[in-house]
């Protein structure tokens, strides 16, 4: 999933250097709460891990929500952005925390602690996207332009 946040965000960069993406008021605020809701959801990597496989999966949940909602208030690149970050991220609905028969399951499984690290550090990855679309949609820093967040990824949220 890390991976793909990536592409994501290089593709964001390569938008934002060709100046085709039109942001507008709604945009910033949209892209600042999403960013805030992720981070309220998935927190530092030390943490995350000590939690049961139930809470982490829960805030995995709340991640996706947090996207579809942001998808449900916009309109244009940022929702078509927010959409793909749910895609990027739907193998979570796929999961589960509880043993089950696989007859009742629905087909979900119980994810690897890899996978859960992945998708939280994919989530945060995203964090940091929206955390930079919006401030480059406020406008450019006292500093000078600056790139989408590689691979360090903002974790202190």
């Amino acid at each position: 999933m890390c991976t793909r946040v990536e592409r994501l965000a290089a593709e964001v960069e390569l938008q934002l250097l060709d100046g085709i993406w039109e942001f507008t008021a709604q945009d910033v605020v949209l892209a600042g709460r999403a960013a805030e809701g992720i981070a309220d959801s998935v927190g530092a990597a030390p943490a995350q891990e000590r939690l049961p496989v139930l809470d982490r999966l829960e805030h995995l949940r709340e991640v996706l929500a947090v996207l579809a909602i942001g998808i449900a208030r916009t309109h244009g690149q940022l929702a078509w952005l927010l959409a793909r970050a749910s895609t990027v991220l739907a193998p979570v609905l796929h999961w589960r925390s509880l043993p089950a028969d696989p007859r009742r399951s629905f087909g979900t499984t119980v994810p690897t602690p890899g996978e859960l690290a992945d998708a939280e550090e994919a989530s945060r990855r995203l964090r940091a996207l929206l955390v930079h679309l919006g401030a480059v949609a406020a406008g450019p820093p006292a500093d000078g332009p600056r790139g989408v967040p590689g691979a360090e990824a903002d974790t202190a949220a």
